[in-house]
């Protein structure tokens, strides 16, 4: 699996006192092997473009990604909510 932190720079450093909740998402892609599935052509090239603090932070490293791949009708980012699966009894998760 290829590994890319080209977006390691748009994370947001907490401070100590926990300013912000910190709700991690993961931001991810690869080329499809048809348009209707989510099912991955070649794991091996599974494009990891990071873990984000938030939701915002994400959305912008999947947003750029996306772009950068228009061209590629079978290429798809994703965000997975990390959070949601660290903490699944957690009520305030489901919000963001």
């Amino acid at each position: 699996m290829m590994l890319r932190t080209n977006y390691v720079r748009d994370i947001i450093v907490m401070s100590a006192e926990g300013d912000k909740k910190q709700l991690l998402h993961l931001v991810f892609g690869g080329e499809l092997k048809t348009l209707g599935s989510v099912e991955f052509r070649d794991l091996d090239q599974l494009d990891i473009v990071g873990i984000y603090p938030d939701y915002e932070t994400a959305k912008r490293a999947w947003a750029a990604k996306a772009q950068q791949t228009v061209d590629n009708a079978h290429m798809r980012y994703f965000i997975v909510h990390m959070h949601r699966l660290l903490d699944p009894d957690n009520p305030e998760n489901t919000a963001a």
